[in-house]
């Protein structure tokens, strides 16, 4: 595997490791991480960080399959280009439901 997209994938893995962190001694629910701005800007720039670890990967290496790229990298230009748009739902069904899948497929790719 290319140097750059190993090192893409450890930069997905950090960012989803990041986040998950932001939960281990505050509840995982939505209304807490509604209503807590760091949090939430937080997950945001990490979120942005694996979109755009995502677009590298995607433009630099075809064999690479992630689920939902696409998705993810509109995600990312989202948040950065229409961060008046981002939706805290939205943040947060990437968080609960997407960034597993994510952080498995990552993790299998490194581990060959």
């Amino acid at each position: 595997m290319d140097i750059d997209v190993k090192s893409w994938l450890f930069d997905i893995l950090n960012a989803i490791s990041e986040i998950d962190s932001f939960f281990v001694d505050v509840p995982q629910e939505f209304s807490y991480f509604q209503h807590d701005i760091k949090t939430r800007r937080a997950v945001e720039r990490n979120v942005e960080i694996i979109g755009e670890a995502v677009n590298r990967i995607v433009q630099k290496d075809s064999n690479v399959h992630l689920t939902n790229a696409r998705k993810i990298i509109d995600t990312r230009n989202r948040i950065i280009h229409g961060y008046d748009t981002v939706s805290d739902e939205i943040i947060w069904s990437i968080v609960m439901s997407h960034l597993p899948i994510l952080k498995i497929e990552v993790e299998n790719y490194l581990e060959q």
